[in-house]
């Protein structure tokens, strides 16, 4: 529930030109991008609380463990720069502070999760069932291989003039952390290379697209689209559209081709029963022929 409600509030506030950070941001375009990958990804979240195995959850675990631990970081290193060191609104204050409670609980729930299941799994991973296909690896390419995020981690001052609209410090480190998580996800994904384990960061591309292009819209004019970071964003955003798109196809595919299977399974099962039936009526007539000789 903490990423749709933080998530789509710092979306819909971006989206009225007003500021709502856990720091100072010379654009709302910063906390807006932030929001939307929140709410963008919120839905898959819910995936790995049905998987089965580990290898079908961590697709989405790990870059989730990315984030988490990432933005902690962020902030205790910008402790200073945050509205609760600072002073500013009372809002901007609460904020931070609620910032760095929810996310330092949630790493530490985080590294207990993973230390679990890696000190608990015993005996060989589950092979491969649905490969990709060799046409969808393209598209995730795309954005796996694009804003690589550690540049922006260890260099914001530098790197932070490359990205295509007004950015701070502290926010080029928190954009380098979700950069980071998202090329974690899909490369995850190209290499478990399998569908099965890579629906929930499947089904986390499209909507994560879709919220990124609805806030890149409305603050339009605030970036420089004719740059080659302003071009290389349309390439990632249109990436992470494709293979969402094409991976919401494949699984549907799956779900049909599952749904066939079970019901050409279901029909022979019937006529197996339905012959069985007849056999024996035919063979309890004959006995009663008999008996009745």
């Amino acid at each position: 529930m903490i990423n749709p409600l933080v998530g789509g509030t710092l979306t819909a506030v971006a989206l009225t030109g007003h500021l709502l950070s856990a720091w100072p941001s010379p654009d709302p375009l910063n906390p807006g991008l932030i929001g939307a990958g929140m709410l963008g990804t919120a839905p898959a979240l819910f995936a790995p609380a049905r998987s089965r195995i580990w290898e079908e959850a961590r697709t989405m675990v790990l870059p989730l463990a990315v984030v988490l631990s990432g933005l902690f970081a962020v902030s205790l290193v910008n402790a200073g720069r945050l509205y609760l060191a600072r002073g500013g609104p009372i809002v901007a204050v609460f904020f931070s502070l609620g910032r760095l409670f929810v996310l330092g609980l949630l790493c530490v729930a985080a590294a207990v999760c993973l230390a679990g299941q890696v000190l608990g799994r015993s005996g060989p991973a589950l092979p491969r069932t649905v490969p990709l296909p060799g046409w969808s690896k393209p598209p995730l390419a795309v954005p796996g291989s694009s804003w690589l995020g550690i540049g922006l981690l260890l260099r914001p001052g530098f790197w932070a003039d490359f990205v295509p609209w007004p950015t701070g410090r502290t926010d080029a480190q928190a954009l380098g952390v979700w950069a980071l998580a998202l090329r974690a996800g899909v490369l995850g994904s190209l290499a478990e290379d399998d569908l099965d384990r890579t629906r929930a960061a499947l089904l986390s591309l499209p909507g994560t697209a879709l919220a990124m292009t609805l806030v890149l819209g409305v603050r339009a004019s605030h970036v420089d689209w004719s740059s080659g970071p302003g071009l290389g964003l349309v390439g990632v955003v249109a990436g992470l559209l494709a293979a969402g798109a094409s991976g919401h196809l494949l699984l549907r595919g799956i779900a049909g081709a599952g749904t066939g299977a079970r019901s050409r399974s279901r029909s022979r099962d019937r006529s197996r029963w339905c012959g069985a039936e007849h056999r024996l009526s035919v063979a309890g007539r004959c006995v009663g022929r008999r008996a009745g000789n």
